[in-house]
């Protein structure tokens, strides 16, 4: 018996490096959403921690027991919540629902400077310019989040930013839309960060609704008839990565299938598709005379991009916070969309400065 349990321990030890020997290593990089690291020189340790035999299994063992039987995220980076639901947990995004740090003074006037500045330099180039911040999952979820995390303050900073620079005019607050929607139909996925196909309608929508009143040549916006809402059973997604249990969790994606072809094409990357999360992605209708248009956006205009392309004959999407006044006398667009998620007020502070003087 003994000798048994030896023979054993020893076969399981030797066992991964069994695999590596035989070239069956355990990486799964599309379950963790990141590429795992090259073997190059003397970073033996750093390959190995990547590439040890029966890894992805070990992750998906680990990630199940922490789950299913502990009850516990098994990744930092993510917070269970309630009824099936995942909030991520990263990029400062439980302070931003704890809102227990609060925008200065100082740094909603530092918005306002920031924003109205772009606004006169476009206003003086005939350029129109809506501007948004997409709340987040736990901003229009929050009776889903963990209890174990409360909310201290009475307003969040997407609260303050909405409540001090609303009389702009030239700003969009998705949220009360949103909300009306959500009692209707779940409107972000329960295993990604981002808002579902229902969600984005919603918000393209409001967007474009909004765009109009700054520049009546674009065309309305597409109609809930014009589109088959249909529910797919599908892989999960990001949060789901991020534990290690993109193949064992599921998510019903809840989608807007048009009723007829969209025209916008993919020009720039070229082979690229219009939800890829590419730096800088340009759509194009040919032949269109549809005014044309720069995005500033970052991930959840990922699955803006074939809504709101339907309505500009060019649109050039970047991956950026910042304003670029570089980009718009490059392009020469009849309209400025700049969108930033809410839980950006607590990493990214605007740069007046780099808007050239509106005189």
């Amino acid at each position: 018996m003994r000798a048994l349990l030896v023979v054993t321990f020893v076969a399981m030890i030797a066992l991964p490096a069994t695999l590596n020997l035989a070239g069956r290593d355990g990486g799964d990089p599309e379950g963790e959403h990141r590429e795992l690291v090259t073997f190059v020189g003397t970073n033996i340790r750093p390959w190995f921690d990547d590439h040890f035999g029966l890894r992805s299994t070990l992750v998906k063992w680990y990630g199940e027991i922490r789950l299913f039987w502990l009850g516990q995220s098994p990744s930092p980076s993510v917070l269970k919540g309630s009824n099936g639901w995942f909030f991520y947990a990263d990029d400062k995004a439980v302070e931003d629902y704890i809102a227990d740090d609060p925008l200065t003074p100082e740094a909603l006037a530092n918005w306002r400077a920031a924003l109205t500045r772009a606004r006169r330099w476009l206003t003086a180039r005939h350029v129109a310019y809506v501007f948004l911040l997409v709340p987040d999952k736990h901003a229009i979820y929050p009776e889903e989040m963990p209890s174990t995390v409360q909310r201290i303050g009475q307003m969040s900073r997407l609260d303050q930013f909405y409540g001090s620079l609303q009389d702009t005019g030239f700003i969009v607050d998705l949220r009360p839309a949103l909300i009306a929607q959500r009692d209707r139909e779940r409107i972000y996925q329960k295993t990604d960060t981002h808002w579902n196909e229902r969600g984005v309608f919603i918000a393209y929508r409001t967007i474009i609704d909004a765009a109009r009143v700054q520049h009546a040549a674009i065309p309305p916006a597409w109609t809930r008839e014009d589109f088959n809402p249909v529910a797919h059973d599908s892989e999960a997604m990001d949060l789901a990565a991020l534990m290690g249990l993109k193949r064992v969790l599921r998510e019903e994606d809840l989608r807007m299938i048009p009723r007829r072809p969209r025209a916008a094409i993919v020009v720039e990357p070229k082979g690229a598709r219009p939800t890829d999360e590419e730096g800088r992605l340009v759509t194009e209708i040919p032949g269109s005379t549809l005014p044309r248009a720069v995005i500033f956006r970052d991930s959840f205009a990922s699955a803006l991009v074939p809504f709101l392309s339907e309505h500009f004959s060019r649109a050039v999407y970047l991956w950026q916070n910042d304003f670029d006044a570089q980009i718009i006398e490059q392009e020469h667009p009849d309209i400025v969309i700049q969108q930033i998620v809410g839980r950006h007020l607590h990493n990214f502070i605007p740069s007046p400065e780099l808007v050239p003087d509106p005189e």
